[in-house]
């Protein structure tokens, strides 16, 4: 079996810090690239920061196609163990996809709190989503459609497939079922963001998350003026301080 050879500048990353650990989960057909601002901020208060690869991820789509979602999670349980092993208490948070993965970890695992970016309770509408599990033999691909960044520069230097597998997007989907279905389970403080310029994800989706959740703790951020990979985008900077305090306040 062939190993496949990373994206470069799409590693994965860890930034040794204090106890509290910080698990930064990359969206789908994304890259660990897309969580490094994020990890920059945190690594300014002496986080235990690690961005994990996705398995698929960052290598080619014929990877991707050949991943499934418990191969996402279990991407997800590994690297939660490693910074388990080196940090008292860990806080999960992802993008997009990763958000979804971040729920079901926190569903799932004993965690301090969970974060979300851009995470979807829905793929968006398209009339050839019931036609899915038919052709994903015959239609290997989709096109992404219309970015929505604000932050041109960012789109640029942005790492990620061309498209989106569509044996990948039938995985996605059964993610975000066994989510739902699980999202009662989440009890630990939870800080969630959407931006209303998001055209990647469904317009309720944090409503619908957050509503569902069981925590008592929980928080959601609205921006106004960024696409869908809001950490990359102009309001970062307003996203990255309130996470911040977030963790802060819970981990005290």
């Amino acid at each position: 079996m062939t190993t496949k050879l990373i994206i470069p500048t799409a590693e994965p990353f860890f930034i040794p810090g204090g106890k509290i650990g910080c698990l930064l989960i990359h969206g789908f057909t994304g890259t660990p690239k897309e969580m490094r601002n994020l990890a920059d901020s945190l690594t300014l208060e002496k986080y235990t920061i690690l961005g994990i690869r996705l398995a698929g991820h960052a290598t080619d789509l014929e990877d991707m196609r050949h991943s499934t979602w418990r191969d996402w999670l279990a991407s997800v349980e590994d690297g939660l163990n490693l910074l388990k092993g080196c940090t008292d208490q860990q806080i999960v948070m992802g993008l997009s996809m990763g958000g979804v993965l971040s729920l079901l970890a926190a569903a799932r695992y004993d965690i301090k709190g969970v974060v979300t970016f851009s995470a979807p309770c829905a793929l968006p509408p398209d009339p050839r989503a019931k036609f899915l599990p038919y052709i994903t033999w015959l239609v290997p691909q989709v096109d992404k459609g219309k970015p929505d960044w604000r932050n041109l520069e960012a789109m640029k230097d942005h790492v990620d497939y061309p498209g989106y597998p569509t044996r990948s997007v039938l995985q996605l989907q059964k993610l975000i079922k066994v989510m739902l279905d699980e999202l009662p389970q989440v009890k630990v403080p939870a800080l969630m963001v959407q931006s209303r310029g998001d055209h990647g994800i469904p317009a309720e989706s944090m409503d619908t998350l957050c509503d569902k959740i069981s925590s008592t703790d929980k928080t959601r951020l609205w921006v106004e003026n960024s696409g869908h990979v809001v950490i990359r985008e102009p309001e970062r900077e307003v996203i990255f301080t309130e996470v911040k305090k977030f963790i802060k306040r819970i981990t005290q």
